[in-house]
């Protein structure tokens, strides 16, 4: 396995979704940092009113081509590639492959932000920076019940791997960023069950999993995501996992690097996966 330049970032978002600046600015910025690459996945199009996706199939079109141009631009300094970050949301949210022949797209991470409770239309947004619209929706949606609520979540990544195939799955345990262990915690058998529940169809579908570093430089978890525990178990599993900020800025596209690779070493991992042309490939750490 050939030690190469590791420094890549997948999941980053621009202004055609809830980031920043143009994609351009990024890729500049990645250039300056000795990227070798650098993807872009701004949010899918969703079928209701929102501040943080592409809003519309036009914007979508326009946000393909503006990718596509820099590859061409940047062509022999970095390799930038097109990816989207899809939702999931059962009944609601579009078909994954709508996305990906809509934009051409060369990879495709799959997201789940907003909880739909069965025989419910309400949806819990357990993401964002406040806290409270996480303790509301807890209450309001799932009165309060807090293993229904995190069965719900997990449940639903699960029926995205299998129906929709995501390459990779994004911010695994995304659930507790606003938890903070105050309403359960990461060693209750229930939820270490739900987790390896979820691994398991990780491995069985070939998924790739990020590992995040978002919750800690912005200080809104209290570890990366997936957390060291399940990290733990996915390096046990042999499941392949990638470096991933989840920039919404250019000076984020590295954030917390240094650190989550020393981490991943002490926990046993000998390689992180990067994207080229051959897809998803291993690189020694």
């Amino acid at each position: 396995m050939p030690v190469i330049n590791i420094l890549s970032n997948y999941h980053t978002h621009t202004r055609f979704s809830d980031g920043s600046h143009d994609p351009e600015v990024y890729t500049e910025e990645a250039i300056n940092q000795g990227f070798s690459s650098i993807g872009f996945s701004d949010h899918s199009p969703l079928p209701f009113e929102n501040r943080f996706a592409i809003q519309s199939d036009e914007s979508l079109l326009d946000y393909s081509r503006k990718i596509k141009d820099l590859k061409n631009q940047y062509s022999g300094k970095i390799n930038v590639f097109l990816g989207i970050e899809a939702d999931y949301i059962p009944g609601i949210t579009a078909p994954f492959q709508t996305w990906r022949e809509k934009a051409g797209l060369e990879y495709l991470i799959g997201g789940v932000h907003l909880l739909k409770k069965e025989d419910d239309d309400r949806l819990w947004f357990i993401d964002g920076p406040r806290v409270e619209t996480y303790d509301e929706g807890l209450k309001e949606i799932f009165g309060g019940n807090v293993v229904n609520a995190v069965t719900t979540y997990y449940r639903q990544v699960m029926q995205m791997i299998e129906q929709e195939k995501p390459d990779v799955v994004a911010h695994l345990d995304k659930i507790t960023m606003h938890n903070r262990n105050r309403y359960f915690t990461g060693e209750e058998k229930w939820y270490r069950n739900l987790v390896s529940d979820t691994l398991a169809l990780i491995r069985q579908n070939h998924t790739v999993v990020e590992v995040n570093t978002r919750g800690l430089y912005k200080k809104r978890s209290l570890s990366l995501f997936p957390d060291v525990q399940i990290l733990k178990q996915i390096n046990e599993m042999n499941i392949p996992v990638i470096l991933s900020s989840d920039a919404h800025q250019p000076a984020e596209i590295s954030l917390y690097f240094d650190e989550t690779v020393t981490m991943l070493k002490d926990l046993g991992f000998s390689s992180v996966f990067t994207f080229n042309s051959a897809g998803w490939q291993p690189v020694e750490i």
